[in-house]
């Protein structure tokens, strides 16, 4: 979020980042400082809130030009439609003042929000050096340009989008009962009936997930091998996502 009004303003950003990444962030934006007077510090005065769609857009922004007492930030989520806003207040602010009767969920229920629509999020879902843009689906969530550089990878990202040939995604998958806590090791292998491999578990919780996923097997029967367990399981393609985006 850009926090200047104008190009006289001393300009300030604030950047929404991985919280147990925090450290390793400062330390990677620091290096970029090369003799500039830049402050680079995190906000802990402001929390972060995701308002989930439920509510019109127009009453929420009624609700929130009322508030005039309290510093407020509210932007459409960059990602996707169907991810809402992103609030941001300060520490301590009462939401249900801010927008009135709106109901308080827990991280959990965000986390399975976002499940359900395919949408990953921090280093556990996008595991750093691992996982890649366009697998991730980041084209379709404003995360990617095509327009201007340069970046690490951005040559094979960019020959990979113009050839159109990405052969696994990230998917939002739905278990056949709910995922036992704390004991999936990370990117777990997802079979096929046959007891090839379709892909790797990401994350999840209770009987939602997201997967990164061979779309040539999405529409057979898959499992999750948990400790000899299999647990079913299907992976369906998102709503929001372009209808040309299945290939």
């Amino acid at each position: 979020f850009r926090l200047h009004k104008s190009p006289e303003e001393e300009p300030h950003v604030l950047l929404e980042y991985d919280s147990s990444m925090m450290d390793a962030i400062q330390k990677h934006l620091k290096l970029y400082k090369i003799r500039r007077k830049v402050n680079i510090a995190p906000c802990l005065d402001l929390s972060l809130w995701a308002v989930i769609p439920g509510e019109r857009a127009g009453d929420i922004a009624s609700s929130l030009a009322k508030c005039v007492d309290q510093p407020l930030i509210l932007t459409p989520d960059p990602r996707t439609e169907v991810m809402g806003w992103r609030l941001i207040t300060k520490k301590g602010a009462n939401l249900s003042e801010i927008i009135p009767g709106s109901h308080i969920g827990n991280i959990q229920d965000y986390h399975r929000h976002r499940y359900k629509q395919g949408i990953p999020e921090g280093v556990k879902d996008l595991p750093p050096g691992v996982a890649l843009p366009l697998e991730s689906n980041l084209a379709y969530m404003n995360g990617i340009s095509f327009t201007k550089g340069c970046y690490i990878g951005q040559e094979l990202t960019a020959r990979t989008h113009h050839m159109g040939v990405i052969r696994k995604r990230l998917l939002p998958v739905h278990f056949s009962a709910p995922l036992p806590k704390d004991s999936i090791p990370e990117g777990a292998e997802i079979l096929t009936e046959s007891g090839k491999s379709a892909g790797k578990f990401r994350a999840g919780g209770g009987e939602l997930g997201i997967a990164l996923l061979k779309l040539a097997n999405i529409n057979e029967p898959l499992c999750l091998n948990i400790a000899g367990d299999k647990v079913k399981l299907t992976a369906s393609i998102p709503e929001w996502w372009p209808k040309t985006a299945s290939k």
